[in-house]
């Protein structure tokens, strides 16, 4: 069974390439999961993503884009979520890293980097949480000091997904004493003398979160991103990518899946509205993400609603799991897929409220963006 999201108002190329995504699918090897985008690290398949053209879709062709629509990469991101594909990877370094390069960063950080992102053989980690920070970002401890050209960073970053695999990380470092105005962002080369890269596990054991320790870490001048001092302006625009895409609501996906398997299967009709329910909300946050996408191509500042997708999102992926969870319960499930499936969702489900920012700091940005 595959994922029927209902039809919108997309492009004829996006449609197109949708049965395109869908058959290239097909004809993967992986076994589908849950929370992928987060959990499921195969270079190979995002080289193999980079090779079709699927990764780095909206950027300029001279820094190996293709210059496509953000609907249409839309429509990609969501048929490999929903597919339950293994993209954890390349995901963080084409969501969000490689767009931040070519809006700050300098030619030679753009020309060095971001080809290889495109094709899917670069993977970065994001340095912005801490120890004692949480989802405040603002109150960010780790110091960069100048030493001559260069830097020297000391401080730690948690809740790294993937630095055990990535190549880069872009860390946000205090820089002076202004609370917004002392922040900059840095690439820092994870490979580099002093990084230490610490295993956060997972309830499951699994090690998908890392503490990334830097210690007296030398980042030459031409490796910070931006402008000194402007790391908070250029960290929420930021924001805005990571908190609005469609694996805000599919990275349940495939538990969906199996409820409606189920549900077409036994005919319950309780199950059956709770299923209802829950495409509703899919439905009515997908076309939120969806109008994030396309402002976000426009070049708009949607920081507000991104918020909002990610919050709703939260809320909704959760429900998801209890809803399979209650079904479940006293019933057969003939093959042990749906109950592995639920039991890796349960264990992963703490994780989606605290990855691009817990729920009451998003709640306090969407009231505020309202003028509450």
């Amino acid at each position: 069974m595959v994922l029927a999201l209902p039809p919108t108002r997309l492009p004829e190329s996006a449609e197109s390439l949708r049965a395109e995504v869908r058959q290239f699918l097909t004809e993967q090897d992986f076994v589908p999961g849950v929370d992928t985008w987060l959990s499921s690290f195969d270079p190979e398949f995002s080289r193999r993503l980079g090779e079709r053209g699927w990764l780095g879709m909206t950027w300029p062709k001279r820094y190996g884009g293709h210059e496509r629509s953000a609907l249409e990469r839309f429509v990609v991101i969501e048929e490999l979520l929903a597919a339950g594909a293994p993209v954890a990877a390349h995901w963080v370094a084409d969501r969000q890293s490689a767009p931040s390069l070519l809006r700050f960063g300098t030619e030679g950080q753009r020309q060095k980097l971001v080809p290889a992102i495109a094709r899917g053989e670069c993977y970065f980690a994001i340095g912005m949480s801490e120890p004692d920070s949480g989802s405040d970002l603002a109150s960010v401890r780790t110091k960069a000091t100048r030493d001559g050209d260069g830097w020297r960073l000391d401080g730690t970053k948690v809740w790294t997904s993937g630095a055990h695999h990535c190549h880069y990380m872009i860390a946000l470092c205090r820089t002076g004493p202004d609370r917004h105005g002392g922040l900059t962002q840095f690439v820092v080369d994870l490979a580099a003398p002093g990084v230490q890269i610490r295993p956060i596990e997972l309830l499951t054991g699994e090690h998908h979160f890392n503490e990334v320790v830097l210690d007296n870490v030398y980042v030459p001048g031409d490796q910070l991103l931006g402008t000194e001092g402007d790391g908070w302006k250029q960290v929420t625009s930021e924001l805005a990518n990571e908190r609005s895409g469609p694996e805000r609501i599919l990275s349940t996906a495939q538990l969906l899946i199996e409820l409606a398997r189920y549900a077409e299967t036994a005919r319950d009709t309780r199950t059956l509205a709770t299923l209802g329910g829950l495409f509703a909300q899919m439905w009515s946050i997908r076309q939120l993400s969806l109008r994030v996408a396309g402002a976000l191509d426009r070049g708009a500042s949607v920081e507000v609603e991104a918020a909002l997708v990610k919050d709703l999102g939260t809320r909704f992926e959760q429900e998801v799991v209890d809803a399979v969870r209650v079904v479940l319960a006293g019933n057969v499930d003939p093959d042990g897929r749906a109950a592995a499936l639920l039991t890796h969702a349960v264990l992963h489900s703490p994780g989606f409220t605290l990855r691009g920012g817990t729920t009451e700091i998003l709640g306090v940005i969407v009231a505020r963006g309202l003028g509450l």
